[in-house]
């Protein structure tokens, strides 16, 4: 799935304001996750996912760096994620349907944070970037 210009340049100037907050939107974004999809709290028996825990907001962290990544190498995700994707898919065996479901739970915080500078465009344009990391990270699945 390739971005756009366009969408590059949406999903780069939301990142700029994003970054500044990435380590709280990425805990509201677990929590969010674990909130509505109770399921994937299976991957973390040995986290403490209350509101606002340590390791909720360490792992919200990680998630966020690797967003970042992502979006500082927009034209080679792949590359940039590689060893995420084996991490999750040969060491973690996290079912790929989480990627989805987490990038749902980003683009609500984000979305909820920004709502004046996330128009439709730069939902759908975050939509399909984060897409785009999902299948990166699912791609050594197959």
């Amino acid at each position: 799935m390739t971005l756009t210009q366009a969408e590059k340049a949406a999903v780069v100037a939301i990142w700029a304001k994003v970054s500044t907050q990435a380590d709280a939107i990425g805990a509201e974004s677990l929590e969010r996750l674990f909130s509505s999809y109770p399921q994937t709290k299976t991957y973390f028996p040995h986290f403490d996912l209350s509101q606002g825990s340590g390791q909720l907001r360490g792992h919200g962290s990680k998630v966020m760096n690797a967003i970042g990544e992502a979006v500082k190498h927009i034209d080679d995700i792949r590359g940039a994620l590689a060893k995420l994707s084996e991490l999750h898919a040969y060491i973690l065996r996290v079912d790929p349907v989480n990627f989805k479901l987490l990038s749902h739970c980003i683009l609500c915080s984000v979305a909820a944070r920004y709502p004046s500078d996330f128009s439709p465009e730069a939902h759908a344009a975050w939509d399909k970037f984060l897409s785009s990391v999902s299948s990166v990270l699912t791609e050594k699945y197959r």
